[in-house]
């Protein structure tokens, strides 16, 4: 196991009916900025459940972040923030409204002349950021519980990620009930996007770390089991609402990725896809990862044959075989939640490979993966293999 820190601070308020507790959970005299995407929150109730619990504190809302959140977007919400001495900030939403939320508090107290430049050092420049915590109605990013983000800048074509000590929510509330709405394909991503954030410090290569193996091999199985099942059901079913929200969270809250190797070069690769095309983020890791997977087999042999036989059961067959049956399952799996996995899907073809390659190497990718062997011509075979 290799050495490391982990400190989580965020505090999770997690089961039904815990938006109630933001009357506990946010500082009595906070003047709150909440932050939401688009009108979903306020169709719900979700809104209205909050502003309830915030009281007699003073609270305006600012909305319209988008899926893949901007810079530019962002930055309207700091300009409100600067002019109307706001404290806290709450976010409600999925992935994309924390995330912005983490990059909006970094930036309001950021002292350089253009915010920006805190994604171009991803967040190591980051000296300070304002309290906030979260109320989540999307399970799939982790970004409830982690430090992260990743952010666009529309006119520049650059979708760059972000961390930093001070960028973890103050408390997040989960609350199963609040994914009843949700549409097939965002449960669909969510599990796909829980299950690529996985694998991503899962399959890389042994550093006998039995706890974070079995951990994240739990979180896979629990992916597989739930997922066809949050499709079909013709109504939703709290426990399994309940068991993605948590496995969500778990997948990237940094646990099963402490003391082992990480990869992260399909995140990389699907970034530059929604940069350029809009994609959602999970739909590019499940492009990504099953070439990726297959182009990397000598690398990850080991962790590979691991993750056939304790995730999906594969037990016979050379070792070859075993591999590509544990790859092919994968990418079937991602087929049954009715998401593509090669860009033709997405109507794309070779030039897009070109695109994407000149993407990373303009943002200095060029040297990805657990043992950063993955060089923009290792990018454009994975690519090609993706079509």
């Amino acid at each position: 196991m290799l050495n490391f820190d982990f400190h989580n601070p965020t505090r999770i308020a997690f089961g039904k009916g815990r938006i109630a507790d933001l009357a506990k959970l946010v500082p009595a005299a906070a003047k709150v900025l909440i932050l939401v995407g688009g009108a979903s929150a306020e169709k719900t109730g979700t809104l209205a459940e909050v502003r309830a619990a915030l009281g007699e504190r003073q609270h305006a809302t600012f909305s319209g972040i988008e899926p893949n959140p901007s810079y530019e977007t962002s930055m309207k919400a700091v300009a409100q923030i600067r002019e109307s001495g706001f404290d806290f900030l709450l976010a409600v939403g999925g992935g994309s409204v924390i995330d912005a939320t983490k990059f909006i508090a970094a930036a309001v107290r950021f002292e350089g002349a253009d915010p920006w430049a805190i994604l171009e050092k991803h967040g190591r420049n980051i000296q300070g950021a304002m309290p906030f915590g979260s109320v989540l109605t999307l399970p799939a990013t982790g970004s409830e519980m982690n430090n992260g983000g990743v952010i666009t800048h529309r006119a520049k074509g650059a979708k760059l990620s972000f961390g930093s000590v001070h960028t973890y929510p103050v408390f997040s509330v989960l609350d199963p009930t609040k994914t009843y709405t949700l549409p097939p394909q965002q449960l669909a991503n969510g599990v796909v996007d829980a299950f690529v954030h996985t694998v991503e410090q899962y399959l890389t290569y042994p550093v006998n770390a039995p706890v974070q193996d079995r951990f994240a091999e739990g979180i896979l199985q629990t992916l597989i089991e739930v997922g066809p099942r949050l499709l079909t059901a013709q109504e939703p079913v709290y426990d399994d609402r309940a068991n993605l929200m948590w496995a969500a969270t778990m997948a990237l809250n940094g646990l099963i990725g402490a003391g082992v190797p990480q990869d992260w070069a399909t995140h990389m690769i699907g970034h530059e896809l929604t940069a350029l095309h809009g994609i959602d983020h999970a739909r590019t890791l499940a492009i990504v990862l099953p070439a990726l997977l297959n182009e990397r087999r000598v690398a990850k042999r080991a962790k590979l044959l691991q993750y056939g036989e304790r995730v999906w059961g594969i037990t016979t067959g050379t070792d070859d075989e075993r591999i590509t049956a544990a790859i092919e399952r994968t990418r079937d799996f991602f087929e049954s939640m009715g998401i593509a996995t090669r860009l033709s899907g997405y109507g794309l073809g070779g030039d897009t490979v070109t695109a994407v390659v000149a993407q990373l190497e303009a943002h200095g990718m060029v040297t990805l993966g657990e043992q950063r062997e993955i060089t923009p011509a290792v990018s454009r075979r994975i690519l090609e293999a993706a079509l």
